[in-house]
């Protein structure tokens, strides 16, 4: 589950908005640059570093923007938007044919089954559940921010677009396991 690591950023942008979306976005920025720093630093490989790249590049455009138009409209659906930029990054990965959570998953894998079909299905069917719930969770905040639900409403979403993908990204790859080994055929997938 080190994945959730880069998702910190994002948990920190969406708690500490309350106090003023500027100062959430640039919590988010912080907190992204550092971690991306301790990252390189560590010698991580660019392609398990997609989402703390797009991290830093969003909480980048959005501080600038949140500080130049602190009481713009754009910050009542903050959590949507963010929400969306993630499925973006997804969805683009996907497109790309560089699932997001493949040079995450080559961190805890061994090297010899990186260019399994299997190891490359999981990880484009992981990537794809992030993508849609990064899309649902943006579409749900939205539509809660436009009924004026209130914050409640909206923090549960979004603890929910974070918690769904990361409990079947935590029990896919093992479902996926314990199906070939009843079938005998060997892999190893990461979580």
């Amino acid at each position: 589950m080190s994945y959730l690591r880069g998702f910190i950023p994002w948990i920190a942008f969406a708690a500490l908005s309350t106090v003023g979306w500027q100062w959430g976005a640039l919590a988010g920025l912080v907190i992204g640059v550092r971690l991306l720093m301790q990252d390189r630093k560590a010698g991580v490989a660019t392609d398990a570093l997609i989402l703390q790249f797009s991290t830093v590049v969003y909480f980048a455009a959005l501080t600038a923007f949140a500080f130049a138009a602190p009481h713009s409209p754009v910050e009542h659906y903050d959590g949507a938007v963010s929400f969306a930029w993630l499925a973006l990054t997804a969805w683009g990965t996907l497109a790309a044919t560089r699932p997001f959570t493949l040079g995450i998953a080559k961190q805890q894998a061994p090297k010899e089954v990186w260019g399994s079909p299997v190891f490359l299905r999981i990880n484009v069917v992981l990537t794809a559940a992030w993508a849609t719930a990064f899309t649902l969770t943006a579409a749900a905040v939205a539509a809660c921010d436009a009924a004026h639900l209130g914050s409640l409403a909206t923090t549960g979403c979004q603890v929910a677009g974070f918690v769904v993908p990361a409990v079947f990204t935590a029990r896919y790859p093992k479902a996926v396991q314990a199906r070939l080994a009843a079938t005998a055929t060997p892999v190893t997938a990461a979580r």
